[in-house]
């Protein structure tokens, strides 16, 4: 080969060669174009030593023994023809086992657009999502920029605020108390914290228990000290949710007893607020709160007590929901007393257990590695930094930092927990979970009178939002039983959602739990709702599993 392309380079050289033979050259001078260089005759000869390369190359290739199969590649060229050899069965064992992500990819195709489509519409600098299937990491992947000044892109181990997501963390420190027997729910917090005084509604003595600051039933306060623009607030709610319903039972019934109850509910209104056909005055969001922007460093749970803890209940226990961060500060503290170990030390212990290792209160000297900054749009909607803010007197409620991975190792513990019982009976090897099932069916059990705001579907449980498994019609929405919590926090929005699979006693059989799908996602700008987002990733990613 190699005298057949010096014959042909040198004929092509010399005069009258191979151009005058095609007589290409000539006609190419004799219409007065300037003149070809030497440079075509090397391309030409490049061209037939790589023809004649490839030939003789696939003349050695069919000479050659066979050689085994390979695990074919997704992400080669499409016009590449496909491997002629027998593949093996699917389920050989030879056969390399594709990437689970694999099995994913249309999920994560539309999952991918949506997250597009959420970042683009609120103008976030960065989100961060995570998936597992089953117990199984199968996606996650950051968009946009943690850091917008430096460039420096969002990626799966990023570090943002988790904010209320907290509170189901301290949660699972609760429960391991009062497994142990350590913790009572239903005896009021004086006795453990007689740091916090006894309280009155309407002259009278009530208590405040662990299971009602749970469930956000204690009375305690939010961030708004304004006791008649929050109960305004919620009669307003109250008596439009009755009307609603009202409508809906209606239009179900077919009967025309609006009018009496709503007379009914009007008187039994009358204490709470005076002008219930008109909106309340104006209350302010969490956003516009001036504690939300706290700076004091508390040094511990019992110190940062001293904000609320003489401000009166806005309603008696148990007789309303009233969302309140302040309420797991307490709990903090019942968590130190009941435990004998300060908080944060009892908490760094559960996150061990977990293996959540990346996860930590959020405290601005320590350097954290993968830390993301946070952001906010001024009045000018310029994006701009967020103030410095100091977390310590809501760390149980809203001051710990996280990863979508370690997010995601906590779901599945707690999934785990929920479903090992039904596994029990076929399949006595399960290890047990870190919460017991009935501590987990505790958990996830609606309370009456809660509501869960990022779902009107749902109701308020043991520091998650549960929405219940129901369908109304025949061949018509069908509502999916979940658990999730939401988290908004100065410069950052998050979610962790739980899907669990609908299991049966038939359906058990060479399974193992966590069954189900996991979704946590993770964004530096404020007031970004991603539970419906959350939940329809999940969905797709259910489509894909049973497919």
């Amino acid at each position: 080969m190699y005298r057949l392309l010096s014959a042909v380079t040198a004929r092509a050289a010399a005069p009258g060669g191979l151009a005058s033979s095609c007589g290409r050259r000539g006609v190419h001078q004799r219409a007065g174009l300037p003149p070809l260089g030497h440079g075509w005759v090397g391309g030409l000869g490049l061209g037939l030593g790589l023809a004649l390369g490839v030939k003789l190359a696939g003349g050695l290739r069919g000479a050659a023994p066979a050689q085994s199969p390979a695990a074919p590649d997704t992400e080669a060229s499409p016009l590449a023809e496909p491997p002629q050899e027998q593949s093996l069965a699917p389920w050989s064992p030879q056969t390399p086992a594709p990437p689970r992500s694999r099995c994913f990819a249309r999920a994560i195709e539309s999952s991918r657009d949506l997250l597009h489509r959420i970042k683009d519409e609120v103008g976030a600098p960065g989100i961060v999502v995570g998936v597992s299937v089953d117990g199984k990491e199968v996606w996650s992947e950051g968009l946009g920029y943690a850091d917008v000044e430096n460039r420096v892109p969002c990626k799966p181990e990023t570090v943002m605020r988790i904010a209320s997501i907290s509170k189901s963390l301290t949660m699972v420190a609760l429960a391991k108390l009062w497994e142990a027997g350590k913790l009572d729910l239903d005896i009021p917090v004086q006795h453990y914290v007689p740091e916090f005084p006894e309280k009155e509604y309407e002259g009278e003595k009530v208590s405040v228990t662990t299971r009602l600051l749970i469930s956000h039933l204690s009375g305690i306060r939010h961030y708004e000290k304004d006791i008649k623009k929050v109960k305004e607030e919620k009669a307003y709610k109250a008596l439009k949710m009755m009307k609603e319903n009202v409508a809906f039972e209606q239009e179900k019934e077919g009967k025309s007893n609006e009018k009496n109850d709503f007379t009914k509910f009007k008187t039994e209104q009358e204490n709470e607020a005076k002008c219930r056909n008109s909106k309340p005055g104006k209350k302010k969001n969490d956003f516009e709160q001036g504690e939300l922007y706290l700076r004091e460093k508390f040094e511990n749970s019992i110190e940062s007590l001293r904000l609320f803890k003489n401000d009166p209940l806005f309603f008696r226990p148990g007789s309303q929901f009233l969302y309140s961060t302040f309420g797991y500060t307490l709990l903090a503290a019942i968590v130190e007393r009941a435990s004998g170990c300060k908080y944060l030390d009892y908490m760094q212990k559960i996150f061990h257990d977990l293996d959540m290792l990346t996860t930590v209160q959020e405290e601005n000297e320590p350097v954290i590695y993968n830390r993301a900054r946070f952001y906010v749009y001024n009045k000018k909607k310029r994006l701009v930094n967020t103030p410095y803010v100091d977390n310590s007197y809501k760390w149980a409620g809203g001051g710990f930092l996280s990863t979508v991975g370690d997010l995601l190792k906590f779901g599945n513990a707690m999934l785990y927990g929920y479903q090992v019982g039904l596994f029990k009976n076929s399949n006595e090897n399960l290890l047990p979970g870190y919460l017991k099932p009935e501590t987990m069916v505790m958990m996830w059990t609606p309370v009456p009178n809660t509501e869960m705001s990022w779902d009107k579907e749902g109701k308020y449980a043991m520091a998650w939002g549960v929405v219940e498994k129901k369908q109304t019609y025949g061949s018509c929405r069908k509502q999916r039983h979940y658990a999730s919590h939401t988290g908004g926090a100065v410069g950052a929005s998050s979610v962790l959602l739980v899907l669990p699979e609908e299991l049966d006693t038939e359906t058990i059989n060479n399974k193992v739990p966590p069954r189900g799908i996991i979704v946590s996602i993770i964004c530096n700008m404020q007031s970004v709702g991603l539970n419906s987002t959350a939940l329809k990733i999940a969905l797709e990613f259910d489509k894909d599993r049973s497919d």
